[in-house]
């Protein structure tokens, strides 16, 4: 269970999480990595797969939201104009978005090869943040193989935060920064469902950090603009419209104010919200398909939801976050010594 953060009384909101406090607590969600550690290279590949079957054939509810557009991601467009997701979601660094777009596209095209043929081509969801004060991001490390490692190693279990896959040459407020998730327990119409949150946690600057308990955690005193990103995945298996998830996705950004950012002009700040509970079927036939939608006036509870697990997914990803030195010698503290410090 994913509790890096509550070790330090940091929990937030007033919501219950689920049993993993993860996104993996959505039923069929899985969650891989592929960490690359080697001298100057820091870096790596998450992926985050919404269920186990073939994505194209069987595509699953999505929206975005763009809080901050300094990013390089893709498939958004589509994903924002369609409202549906046909690839695993894949996280990595800035300058290896192609290489894992078209890891996606191979993959898609071996299990689908009517894909730009006798059918519509396929669009690959990948999102990054620039990982290059802790990682040679030049070397252009990551490969093909890596994205295929990190979706054998998808599990639904207990989902590895911190300096791991795509998280793990990435700084978050001057702290280590990376892998962090939460979810929330919902209880609607006498059922059980489930709201989860991945980050990839690079933005903020030093110094604004505001703990949940209203300390302000700087590691270095030091004042530098914020020109990071933060890379956001929400899962639910509420279901609903595409346009009530899109309104679900957009509030992951009060999660991220709640801690002192401001979405600054550097930084690439991207939500990216699905559905398990909505499949739409590539090869469907009829002419109308039935959709169950939420009753908005039980929206608000998703809002807070969103708002509260992405709070505790950045806090988990720092909690996690060990201190690294990487690349040319620069060092990040893990906010997890900081607070040790701090209760001497």
């Amino acid at each position: 269970m994913s509790m890096a953060a509550r070790k330090f009384g940091l929990g937030c909101g007033i919501l219950p999480t689920g049993a993993k406090n993860a996104i993996t607590d959505v039923p069929g969600v899985r969650v891989g990595h592929c960490t690359l550690k080697d001298g100057d290279v820091n870096t790596g590949v998450t992926a985050i797969l919404p269920h186990g079957g073939n994505m194209f054939r069987s595509k699953v509810l999505a929206a975005c939201d763009v809080i901050n557009g300094f990013g390089k991601s893709v498939g958004l467009v589509q994903v924002k104009e369609l409202g549906t997701l046909e690839t695993p979601i894949v996280l990595t660094n800035t300058l290896s978005v192609g290489t894992c777009a078209t890891a996606l596209i191979r993959d898609a095209v071996a299990a689908n090869p009517d894909i730009g043929r006798e059918t519509s081509t396929v669009n690959p969801v990948v999102g990054e943040c620039n990982d290059g004060p802790l990682n040679d991001i030049q070397a252009l490390s990551i490969a093909e193989e890596h994205v295929r490692i990190a979706l054998a190693n998808a599990t639904d279990g207990d989902v590895s935060e911190g300096n791991v896959g795509a998280g793990t040459g990435m700084s978050c407020f001057g702290f280590k920064g990376g892998i962090g998730t939460s979810s929330r327990l919902l209880r609607l119409d006498k059922r059980e469902f489930h709201l989860g949150v991945l980050v990839l946690s690079n933005f903020g600057r030093a110094g604004d950090l505001v703990l949940p308990d209203g300390r302000r955690a700087d590691p270095r005193g030091g004042k530098e603009p914020e020109k990071g990103s933060i890379m956001i995945v929400l899962a639910t298996d509420v279901p609903m419209e595409q346009r009530q998830l899109g309104r679900v996705t957009r509030r992951c950004g009060a999660g991220i104010a709640r801690l002192g950012a401001f979405w600054g002009h550097g930084s690439g700040d991207i939500a990216i919200g699905f559905s398990t509970a909505i499949r739409i079927d590539h090869d469907e036939n009829r002419d109308f398909i039935p959709q169950t939608a939420l009753n908005e006036d039980r929206i608000d509870l998703l809002f807070r939801a969103a708002t509260e697990a992405t709070q505790e997914a950045i806090l988990n990803s720092l909690c996690s976050a060990e201190t690294m030195t990487g690349r040319s010698g620069r060092t990040r503290r893990s906010l997890a010594d900081w607070l040790a410090d701090e209760m001497r």
